[in-house]
């Protein structure tokens, strides 16, 4: 099997290791291949593909996008090394607003899984990072939204000892009580 899949404490959320093929020349794997994923629980279409360049201790995040446009997300670091963060915000979950924290990087070309009822963000830890990450729904400006990475409920442990380079947009996001009431309505 060309893949190890890793649940993670938060059920759906998944670690994908894949079997790298290493010699003198360089390596080859396989990034994602349908009929495994599904065979092993992630039976989603993908339908856009997205590439991002950050740099040194930029923060992205916590973003998501509302019903009926939510995303799953299989995210991969193929250059420098970041810490992705995935937060329950399915309301009827016995883990909402819990996290999953992993290190993705170009050594270990791990990859996470993210189900959809998620808000993502992550971190860069090396000079710059190159992330490629597949979705299940195509982004759509009208249902983007997000948690600040900073809140105080979620108490996400970045593992950071330097302030994060932000946009203003990620910068002034709600609170995860803001996402709460919003949601309840």
């Amino acid at each position: 099997m060309p893949f190890e899949f890793i649940p993670q404490k938060i059920e759906d959320v998944i670690l994908v290791k894949p079997k790298i093929y290493e010699d003198n020349r360089g390596f080859f794997m396989e990034s994602y291949k349908k009929s495994e994923f599904f065979a092993n629980g992630i039976k989603i279409e993908f339908k856009q593909d997205n590439y991002s360049k950050s740099a040194a201790h930029v923060l992205r995040g916590l973003h998501y996008q509302e019903k009926p446009y939510e995303q799953a997300k299989l995210v991969r670091c193929i250059k420098g090394r970041i810490y992705d963060i995935a937060v329950d915000i399915r309301l009827s979950s016995k883990t909402f607003g819990q996290y999953v924290k992993v290190e993705l990087s170009e050594e270990n070309k791990q990859m996470l899984f993210i189900p959809e009822g998620f808000a993502h963000g992550f971190v860069v830890l090396s000079d710059e990072a190159e992330l490629l990450y597949k979705t299940s729904n195509e982004f759509v400006p009208n249902a983007d939204r997000g948690i600040l990475w900073s809140d105080k409920d979620l108490n996400i442990d970045w593992e950071i000892n330097f302030e994060p380079v932000l946009s203003d947009k990620d910068n002034n996001q709600q609170n995860f009580k803001e996402l709460v009431r919003r949601v309840k309505k």
